[in-house]
């Protein structure tokens, strides 16, 4: 038995199942998405700035030297932990939002990154690791001379 295609109910179909996918990732946590139990989300800004690419990462509330830093085999790595406090029985919480356990964000850096020149610092809850070019990776401006006749 022949059908006609229908290309907006295969649309519908691939949206359905799109949402069965997202909705099985976080559980309703936004700090949760594909980590394992009691790890968050770690969010990154990255630009490039000259002949530097930064990476920005908001660490609100957790010391600097509670985080760890570092770049293997071009990747870089960001992880930690804060502890929550102790609760209090006494208390009774009416929201609870902010966020505890480890966290860890690993992404790929740039070939033209020079990882041993990489820089790191934390100001005001942002962790800014500074990853300047190459040399030798850097573009090179060549000059086009005209040929006279």
């Amino acid at each position: 038995m022949l059908q006609r295609w229908d290309p907006f109910a295969e649309l519908r179909r691939m949206e359905d199942n799109m949402d069965r996918l997202w909705r099985g990732f976080g559980r309703g946590d936004p700090f949760h998405v594909g980590a394992e139990a009691g790890q968050w989300l770690l969010p990154l800004d990255v630009t490039e700035e000259g002949d530097t690419i930064l990476v920005k990462a908001s660490v609100p509330g957790i010391a600097p030297e509670h985080i760890q830093v570092s770049i293997e085999n071009g990747v870089l790595t960001i992880q930690g932990e804060t502890k929550s406090e102790q609760e209090r029985k006494e208390a009774n919480y009416l929201v609870r939002e902010r966020r505890c356990g480890a966290f860890n964000r690993a992404i790929r850096v740039p070939e033209d990154a020079d990882p041993d020149k990489a820089t790191s610092s934390y100001e005001n809850g942002v962790l800014t690791v500074a990853l300047p070019k190459a040399e030798a990776k850097k573009a090179k401006q060549v000059k086009v001379s005209v040929a006279a006749k």
